[in-house]
């Protein structure tokens, strides 16, 4: 029974590593997308929102049965709460990849300006938080999340940065009014997902130490 029980609980953890990379995909895909003002990868990005909803439900169902099951304690029960956060999180930021790429076809054929700012930059570092959360959970290896807090400043920075950079040109040319708009969108669906991320963190630290951290506290504000 033992056995049996780690074994489902380990594919529910591959059920979740794999909805984080979708969620990871559709969040960098919509970046490129309003990049390359690619109109066919927008729409792979919102065609993936039914499925990632039935990623988040599965994974729900299978948590829940498990604990009506096995009735797991100690790191077992942290491992499936862990999970059930997981899920919450990575549908998100699935969701802010939905919006961006909403973006990209509202912006239609507009041209961009200044390169789209640090945008294509803030989507990298934020894939990159994404990835190490994934790799961290899989591993239960935390030293991949040591310096989270460092990296969600960053990003926070950035943010601001978009918005102050964006400010200027649209008081100075108010033809670039539209797409700076929506730059200082997507700077702040991407520093939520940032904020997903660390909130990720926090809940894999619990999981593997049975301790709570606290990444980012303007999150609790």
């Amino acid at each position: 029974m033992v056995e049996k029980f780690h074994e489902e609980l380990k594919a529910l953890k591959k059920d979740v590593i794999e909805m984080g990379q979708l969620a990871k995909e559709m969040l960098q895909k919509s970046a490129e997308s309003l990049k390359n003002q690619d109109h066919e990868l927008s729409a792979w990005v919102k065609s993936k929102k039914g499925t990632i909803a039935k990623m988040d439900s599965d994974i729900e169902t299978e948590s829940l049965r498990l604990i009506a099951l096995y009735q797991p304690m100690a790191k077992d029960m942290r491992t499936i709460a862990c999970c059930l956060k997981m899920n919450t999180y990575l549908t998100r930021i699935g969701r802010y990849g939905k919006d961006i790429a909403k973006v990209t076809d509202e912006m239609g054929n507009r041209p961009h300006f200044k390169k789209l700012v640090s945008i294509p930059h803030m989507s990298e570092l934020v894939g990159k938080m994404i990835d190490d959360a994934l790799a961290a959970f899989e591993k239960e290896d935390i030293s991949l999340l040591k310096d989270f807090k460092d990296r969600d400043d960053t990003i926070d920075e950035l943010r601001y940065s978009i918005f102050r950079e964006c400010l200027t040109y649209m008081m100075e040319d108010q033809k670039v009014i539209t797409p700076g708009i929506y730059y200082i969108m997507v700077a702040r669906y991407l520093e939520r997902c940032g904020d997903h991320a660390c909130k990720i963190a926090e809940k894999i630290h619990y999981m593997v130490t049975g301790e709570h951290v606290e990444i980012d506290p303007s999150e609790n504000k």
